[in-house]
């Protein structure tokens, strides 16, 4: 079948090269964020990250960026991709063909440098949560020197939620977070409900003691976003919504059943 110039060239471009355009920032020296293009190969089996690496490596040493598994499980390699925030070890250069490819920091984060990003706002709010699992004091339901089994059902009740991976794309992604910082945000209420739903934890009003502040779940407007930036298949939204449920319960008992019997 014949073909045009324009799609010729076309065809040309996505089997030789894709340009990378990337945000470029230093704080302590740039007003603001400016933009840099680089050409890298374009390969079928290529991501974003292998293309940064290209660049770091080849082109531009001075390019900062995060990344360590390569695998889709540490989380690091977060950015912004032409506007989505996505794992680049997990986006493939080639679903951007024939370019160019937009790379900026995660959205609602200081930037640090470059595409890094500051995380220290999450890390200072999960332990808030209590993301560990909080047994019964006595430990009665634990035999010394005996694993504390669990049954697959068991299991199934929590392992969407313990897919999380702290990426931040749920943060990035959060219209709620983008305004008002304050909101404890997807992935650490969804990290609390994952202990919550874990049959050896007892910490579940701990949690939702700190989730009905203002700062909480009150805050989710249910836009979904944070569920459909995952990359993991977590659902936060679902997480919020399941304690807004718990935080309303809770008010009926308080108004309805003695003290005695909450």
């Amino acid at each position: 079948m014949a073909t045009s110039v324009g799609e010729q060239s076309v065809g040309v471009a996505m089997a030789d090269s894709i340009r990378l355009r990337a945000s470029r920032y230093r704080p302590e020296t740039d007003a603001g964020p400016h933009w840099q293009e680089y050409d890298v190969p374009l390969r079928k089996d290529w991501t974003v990250l292998d293309g940064l690496n290209h660049v770091k490596d080849e082109v531009d040493t001075t390019l900062s960026f995060r990344w360590s598994c390569r695998m889709g499980i540490c989380g690091s390699c977060g950015m912004t991709i032409d506007g989505e925030p996505k794992l680049t070890c997990g986006t493939f250069l080639s679903d951007y063909a024939p370019g160019p490819v937009t790379i900026e920091p995660l959205a609602n984060f200081p930037v640090i440098r470059d595409l890094v990003v500051d995380l220290t706002d999450f890390m200072q709010k999960l332990p808030r949560v209590k993301p560990w699992i909080i047994p019964k004091e006595d430990h009665s339901n634990v035999e010394p020197d005996v694993e504390f089994l669990q049954t697959p059902g068991q299991l199934d009740a929590y392992k969407q939620f313990s897919a999380c991976i702290n990426c931040m794309l749920c943060y990035s992604a959060c219209p709620v977070y983008g305004l008002d910082p304050e909101f404890i945000g997807p992935a650490a209420i969804a990290l609390a409900e994952r202990y919550d739903l874990d049959s050896r934890d007892v910490g579940n009003r701990q949690r939702l003691d700190v989730l009905i502040e203002h700062d909480g779940v009150w805050g989710c407007t249910f836009v979904g976003e944070c569920t459909r930036v995952c990359p993991k298949h977590v659902d936060p939204a679902s997480a919020i919504q399941r304690y807004k449920l718990k935080a309303a319960m809770e008010t009926v008992k308080a108004f309805l059943l003695p003290r005695g019997a909450r």
